[in-house]
This record gives C-alpha cells, sequence and structure tokens, in this order.
C-alpha cells in the first residue's frame, strides 16, 4: 500500500461538470418533473452518485451547483420517461446511460449551458458510441423535445 504522496507523475483526469447558470429553466425543470407525477427530493446518502431513477421519485445529491443539477435532474428525467421497469432490465445498462446523458446534452446546450467535457466523459464511460447513438437518436429526439417544449 502507498500513500498518495509516495507517487509521482501525472495528475489523474477529472470528470468534466455542466457549468452556468440555469436560471429559470431549472425551475421550470423540476415543476416538468412534478407535471409527469414524479416527486424530486434531496439526499445526502448517494455517495458517488450526483442523482437516482427510482421510479417515480428522483433523488439528487445535496449541494451541487445549479447547472450541476439542472444536467443531473434532465438525466434521471430520461430515465423516468423513457426507461420502463421492462426496459430496465432488458435493455443494457450502457444504452439506458447513454441515451439519458444524450438527453441531458441537448437539453443543456439548448438552454446555454457548458456541458465541457461532462457528457462525453459520462458516455465515454459507458462505452457509448456512434452506432449506439444512433440506434437510440429517436428516443433520444422524443424526450429532449418533451422537456425542451415545457421549459423553453
Amino acid at each position: 500500500m502507498f500513500d498518495i504522496s509516495q507517487t509521482d507523475g501525472k495528475p489523474l483526469p477529472q470528470l468534466g461538470v455542466v457549468k452556468g447558470r440555469p436560471g429559470l429553466a431549472l425551475k421550470k425543470l423540476h415543476l416538468f418533473a412534478a407535471k409527469q407525477g414524479i416527486t424530486v427530493k434531496r439526499s445526502e446518502g448517494l455517495k458517488t452518485a450526483q442523482g437516482v431513477s427510482l421510479g417515480g421519485t428522483i433523488l439528487l445529491k445535496e449541494g451541487m451547483e445549479p447547472a450541476e443539477e439542472f444536467g443531473t435532474l434532465v438525466h434521471e428525467i430520461c430515465h423516468e420517461k423513457l426507461h420502463t421497469q421492462d426496459e430496465r432490465t432488458t435493455l443494457a445498462r450502457n444504452v439506458l446511460e447513454v441515451e439519458a446523458e444524450a438527453v441531458s446534452f441537448v437539453v443543456c446546450s439548448a438552454v446555454g449551458l457548458d456541458t465541457n467535457s461532462a457528457s462525453a466523459d459520462y458516455i465515454g464511460c459507458w462505452k457509448g458510441n456512434p452506432k449506439l447513438l444512433r440506434a437510440s437518436l429517436d428516443r433520444i429526439q422524443k424526450v429532449s423535445s418533451a422537456i425542451l417544449e415545457a421549459i423553453l
């Protein structure tokens, strides 16, 4: 076992985060979730996750910056709207995560948030690729459009 001070080399890369000011769009996103029958709660017990979708309830990590909260909430709303209980057991986990993050990227970009490498990093972690994205394009567009219609 080694202490970090006993190692050298380049720093490990950090995952990107969504930055900017969502303004009123964040409030409208919370209202959209409520109108869809989705309860949004804050939680300190999420460990490394920023959010989680539990089928009718979304838990968001306490203390996120508004832009991070916005991106995470869009991602979790996508799971709620797009990924039924059946799909959560039949579709590959990477498909579910890539679809949700692609929706988050589209919506965050549309409201002017800086997604820098956040979505690309996340999609890369789940082995997302152009073929997978093309196969899911209709589903991604459907949910992105519904959210954007409600918040813009």
